[in-house]
């Protein structure tokens, strides 16, 4: 179980670095992920080489219990031949591979139970990494969010800070303000002038009309009192 404490504390070295600079987040989970990913690959070549340990013993104490019974054999064997001092021998043979048979299955058991952990301990740590990176994703949107929304915070900080460049704009609209209102001033001027003028020329129109009525009407009366020569 060394492996998994090892990974462990090297992954709370690594991420509690990384979050203490936490510059750039996407960067950083994804160094975390490869670290993991490394971890991971050197995890499974120790849970193979207790595999490895675990065949090597099943097959010792197979072997033992073989060599028991066949010493077991050749014990009959002797006595079928009536040679019970090489039947003894034989079963004190016998005996001695039993002992190491127990010996190699408690060994191969205790391996198989470890092993059988390990194998366990290494599929929640594979399904975690498989987890993280599927969350790298939304991690990394969230954390560009967080970002976005902080520059745009900063921004709007400074600009409230600093009321120079607002009231600039302000007097800038007053001043656009004023000049329509004196452009709009001076087309009513020049409307009032243009409307005068034509008042007062048709003014001095009538005005020369009735002169010329009356000088006519004068000149009438003038030529009545006139004798006439014809």
């Amino acid at each position: 179980m060394g492996i998994f404490s090892r990974l462990k504390t090297l992954l709370s070295s690594n991420v509690n670095d990384a979050i203490s600079k936490a510059e750039k987040p996407e960067k950083m989970l994804n160094q975390l992920l490869i670290d993991m990913n490394e971890q991971l690959i050197e995890s499974k070549k120790a849970v193979a080489l207790a595999i490895a340990d675990e065949k090597k013993l099943e097959r010792e104490t197979q072997n033992q219990l073989d060599l028991a019974t066949e010493w077991e054999r050749k014990a009959m064997t002797a006595v079928r031949a009536g040679k019970d001092d090489l039947a003894r021998e034989a079963l004190l043979r016998k005996q001695e591979y039993e002992a190491h048979y127990l010996e190699y299955k408690k060994q191969w058991d205790a391996q198989k139970t470890s092993v059988n952990s390990l194998k366990e301990a290494l599929r929640e740590l594979q399904n975690k990494i498989e987890e993280a990176q599927r969350k790298k994703n939304l991690l990394v949107a969230r954390a560009k969010r967080a970002e976005a929304q902080q520059k745009i915070q900063s921004t709007m900080s400074g600009m409230a800070g600093n009321k120079t460049a607002f009231e600039a704009f302000d007097r800038m609209a007053a001043k656009v303000d004023q000049m329509e209102a004196q452009a709009e001033a001076a087309k009513e001027l020049e409307d009032f002038s243009a409307d005068s003028s034509l008042e007062k020329r048709f003014a001095e129109l009538e005005k020369s009309d009735a002169s010329a009525d009356k000088l006519l009407a004068d000149l009438k009366e003038k030529m009545k009192a006139l004798p006439d020569k014809s």
